[in-house]
């Protein structure tokens, strides 16, 4: 029978190991059958107060409980929002208009900020739910009545309005994602994650749910390590971690501080990435540090629930090329849209569009925004049939492979031509003594404006650039940063960086 709700794959393999760690930080660990007991008491619990069909907020610090209450939000019939204390106040207030919640899982640690929200449900803590009472036969009749098709979490990412968007993701798309990344990356019993990303981010989705479907093992990488590269490797090996699916930007913080002097990952097998360009001159510090390891970049925005497409990466390339993000996953199609909605010819740019079964449900609260992305596939007249938009540029290589060019609002028109920014980064990234860079347009001043971290000089930088790109290319001011402005899920801050030059 085909599996249609993500909580079998806990089922199936607490009967099979229900005493292996699950889910641990550097203090504590959950079993199996501890994550199997407490979500279906918090489930119990909230079908008990009545909640069905409900987002339940669950405002907890990052920690193995935070996990075990999603699944319990799901068994009860409902669907999670992850927050954390990290996000800006008035961010978690827009998310509380959008979502207007009747409940929300705290912890000792989050209870008194959450009494300050503008929140009037019932505020209940893990520690207390989760001893509550097993009703297996109300479990039981829940699951009779869920879809496939059905929620079962909302994550929220940055609207260009500055009002968070809340991408509803399904049972369905959840399922066809694990499955897919699982036979990509070759995850088993025995594989060891290490979490980087916050859990109110899609991109933990590929620890959590494997974890679950192999009876694997997540280890939560306490954010401060993130300092310290050192520290940071000496962790992984400390927990024998074999597996990080992370954003470039906490792999080129290992790199570039040249931490393999010092210490190496001993047991990483499979490296993924994701969310930035991996600078190929990083990338390959990398290679050569673990000539055995099966490296594979990932790509995909979290309205196609995570990532949509990989590439197992099997060749050189120049320091001045970028890694393609290879090809979709089994039941996507990626069709790359010109100006006229027509298919793009080989080698053309065109924005990157998906179809299949990876397509959230759309916005939450939100139809103007869903339906503004989420569209009828302009290539097919005979039938509905939801296409999502990504705003990002692609194009195929000679080796049929996608290769990301630049988001669209990331292509500008300087000097009378058509320029891409991420060109401008790639060549300043490939150059020796420069760790990271980021290019912004000042549109009222027509101005490119590139700062960057690293060794090298401003004066030399520019010179060098002179020699790389075409005048009209050429950054009008050039600033050094002692440290890269990132955003919570470890991208560059672009937006912080746009507002530093509008200043």
């Amino acid at each position: 029978m085909q599996q249609t709700n993500v909580l079998e794959y806990l089922e199936h393999t607490v009967v099979r190991l229900p005493d292996k760690i699950a889910y641990a930080n550097e203090e504590v660990g959950l079993t199996f059958g501890e994550v199997y007991h407490d979500s279906r008491a918090i489930g119990s619990y909230l079908n008990k107060q009545g909640y069905y069909n409900e987002p339940v907020v669950v405002f907890m610090k990052k920690h193995p409980k935070a996990i075990a209450a999603f699944f319990g939000c799901v068994y009860g019939g409902n669907y999670y929002v992850p927050i954390d204390e990290e996000m800006p106040r008035f961010r978690i207030d827009l998310i509380f208009d959008n979502l207007k919640p009747k409940a929300m899982i705290c912890d000792a640690s989050t209870l008194e900020m959450a009494k300050t929200f503008q929140f009037d449900g019932e505020i209940m803590l893990y520690d207390e739910v989760s001893r509550s009472e097993i009703n297996d036969e109300a479990l039981a009749d829940i699951r009779d009545r869920q879809l496939d098709t059905d929620p079962i979490y909302i994550v929220f990412t940055s609207g260009s309005t500055g009002i968070p968007k809340g991408v509803v993701a399904c049972h369905r798309s959840v399922i066809d994602y694990i499955e897919n990344l699982s036979e990509v990356l070759e995850f088993n019993e025995d594989t060891r994650f290490a979490n980087q990303t916050p859990l109110y981010f899609d991109a933990c989705l590929k620890e959590l749910y494997p974890t679950l479907k192999f009876g694997a093992t997540t280890y939560i990488v306490p954010k401060s390590l993130f300092m310290f590269p050192v520290k940071l490797v000496e962790f992984l090996n400390e927990h024998k971690i074999n597996t990080v699916c992370w954003v470039v930007s906490a792999l080129t913080m290992i790199s570039s501080f040249k931490t393999f002097d010092k210490v190496v990952p001993q047991y990483l097998h499979t490296i993924a990435f994701g969310s930035e360009v991996f600078p190929i001159k990083q990338f390959n510090i990398w290679k050569e540090t673990l000539p055995n390891a099966k490296f594979t970049n990932l790509y995909g925005p979290t309205e196609t629930t995570g990532m949509c497409c990989y590439y197992k990466v099997n060749r050189d390339f120049a320091l001045d090329e970028v890694m393609p993000v290879g090809r979709p996953f089994h039941n996507t199609e990626i069709l790359l849209l010109n100006e006229k909605n027509e298919l793009a010819k080989d080698g053309e740019v065109g924005e990157i569009c998906v179809r299949g079964t990876s397509l959230t449900l759309g916005y939450y609260h939100n139809f103007e925004k869903t339906n503004e992305v989420f569209v009828q596939n302009p290539l097919n007249d005979r039938y509905p049939e939801l296409i999502y938009r990504t705003g990002d540029l692609g194009k195929r290589n000679e080796f049929g492979e996608l290769v990301f060019v630049s988001r669209k609002d990331y292509q500008i028109k300087h000097m009378g031509h058509r320029i891409e920014l991420g060109e401008i980064e790639v060549n300043v990234n490939m150059l020796d003594g420069i760790s990271s860079s980021c290019c912004v347009y000042n549109k009222e001043k027509g101005k490119i404006v590139l700062f960057y971290v690293g060794e090298m000089e401003v004066k030399d930088l520019v010179s060098t650039l002179k020699e790389k790109l075409p005048r009209y290319m050429i950054p009008n001011r050039v600033e050094k940063l002692e440290t890269m402005p990132l955003t919570a899920n470890g991208k560059l801050d672009r937006v912080t960086l746009a507002k530093r030059v509008n200043e």
